[in-house]
């Protein structure tokens, strides 16, 4: 599809008049500043509108697939544990160029797959997917007024994390919309499913006689054939309450949430209107740490969709279509660690693959240009090893620095060892009476193909028992399995 780039930066501020008009209600969220001439500047909100202006200054380039991971600024209230922070990163995936509709939107949602599926989300994802031309053809079906339906979008984006009642007052209350029009939006934005609902949205005469929604539902046909195509239709669902509350969408959009990513009061599915809130207490310090606030959830932890005319909005002449997805890097990872945690899985605090150590009696000098020569050996081949940086070090400090670190291998050299040319590789954490609980001695020469092996090995999953190796001469035998 074009040309892609991967090294990818641009400025952390930008003209404040860039940004305006682009996010909706969330403009709010914008960090303003000013520099010392008194320019009006605002921290980025996203990277999506940074690589539209530069689209823009850039005509020669009508065609490119990027990424860019940096961070980005939102005064929101934050909640630290639950991945949403003031500064937090994210990595944008984008495809701009005219193209054939619908092909550059699957192939997102492909790479979207393929990301949640390479981290070990499989089962334990969901993409949602809905359409702004289908979302503005009920919205006008409905009798929302045309100067409200924006304000009514960023209403309806709510339903992940509050129900349908909260969302239909703030329609009603806040902006002033007919009751009756509120409710015939509930009737729509309840539903989800997948080629079952589409199929019952194209045989509903009054969608399809609208142009709007009409070109939604076509556009989804095919998105839908397309992700068939890919083999993950399973992954998604079409969600009619998925409205995304940035104004620069214009076509497809979606995001993908996951256990923890709305708060567990939420329902969409309620109709019942909820009471006032009354409350003594003080209202909250907009600053407050809200992870422990049971109302608060994770989010989506990707989002994005089309936005065919945001370039257009900076160059003034020929539209570039895009298309692109953001994942928010610091909720995925708060989530995985989570995840690891309760299945009691360490969580490791560096890639660090070998810890070197040294040990000896009386007169033990360290041994540290020898630990410093066996790291180099292993950093030579690519292997990931660490020394502590202490002339003599103690031996149970060395063990528990790896085992803080969660390294999985030690090399261990000795005096006795160093004189036969051999070190000792031990696995960490190896229980009582395992065969190899102290370790195999190895010749140094054939250390790296050793260490290698053993780090395939874990990589893979495979225990040490059943494995049976020659190394420097040295015959390693362990259980026999049938």
């Amino acid at each position: 599809m074009g040309p892609s780039l991967t090294i990818w930066d641009r400025p952390v501020f930008e003209l404040k008049e860039i940004l305006s008009g682009k996010y909706g209600e969330d403009s709010k969220l914008i960090y303003d500043l000013a520099d010392q001439g008194g320019e009006l500047c605002s921290l980025r909100y996203d990277l999506t509108v940074p690589f539209a202006r530069w689209l823009a200054m850039n005509p020669s380039v009508q065609n490119i697939k990027r990424y860019h991971i940096a961070k980005v600024y939102r005064r929101d209230q934050p909640a630290m544990t639950k991945g949403r922070m003031r500064e937090f990163y994210q990595c944008d995936f984008d495809i701009a160029g005219n193209y054939d509709i619908m092909l550059p939107d699957a192939e997102i949602l492909r790479i979207t797959s393929e990301v949640f599926e390479g981290l070990g989300w499989e089962g334990r994802y969901t993409v949602k997917i809905n359409h702004r031309k289908i979302l503005d053809g009920i919205f006008e079906i409905c009798g929302v007024p045309q100067d409200k339906i924006r304000s009514i979008s960023s209403a309806v984006d709510k339903l992940d994390k509050l129900p349908w009642a909260e969302v239909r007052r703030e329609m009603t209350e806040e902006k002033s919309l007919d009751p009756s029009v509120a409710d015939k939006i509930g009737e729509f934005v309840i539903q989800k499913g997948s080629r079952d609902l589409l199929t019952a949205m194209q045989s509903n005469p009054t969608l399809t006689s609208n142009p709007s929604a009409q070109k939604g539902l076509a556009d989804m046909e095919l998105l839908f054939t397309y992700l068939e195509a890919f083999n993950i239709l399973d992954k998604v669902s079409f969600d009619l309450s998925l409205a995304r509350g940035l104004d620069y969408y214009t076509g497809v959009i979606f995001e993908v949430i996951t256990e923890g990513s709305a708060p567990p009061s939420t329902s969409t599915e309620s109709s019942t209107p909820a009471p006032p809130r009354k409350s003594k207490k003080k209202p909250l310090d907009p600053d407050d740490d809200r992870s422990s606030d049971p109302s608060v959830g994770v989010g989506s932890v990707a989002a994005g969709g089309r936005y065919d005319e945001l370039v257009g909005m900076f160059s003034g002449k020929a539209n570039i279509p895009c298309v692109g997805i953001s994942f928010g890097v610091d909720r995925i990872f708060s989530i995985t660690k989570a995840r690891m945690e309760a299945a009691d899985s360490a969580v490791r605090s560096n890639e660090v693959d070998v810890y070197v150590m040294a040990f000896g009696g009386k007169g033990f000098t360290g041994l540290l240009k020898e630990r410093m020569e066996v790291a180099r050996l292993l950093w030579d081949s690519g292997i990931k090893a660490e020394f502590a940086y202490r002339v003599k070090p103690k031996l149970p400090a060395q063990f528990k620095a790896a085992e803080a670190g969660g390294v999985p291998f030690a090399v261990i050299l000795g005096e006795d060892e160093q004189a036969a040319g051999k070190v000792r590789v031990k696995e960490l954490g190896l229980p009582e009476g395992h065969p190899e609980k102290d370790g195999v001695l190895v010749g140094l020469t054939d250390l790296v193909a050793d260490v290698r092996r053993r780090l395939e090995r874990k990589e893979k999953g495979d225990p040490v028992e059943g494995v049976a190796e020659t190394v420097g001469g040295l015959s390693v035998k362990g259980k026999e399995t049938s």
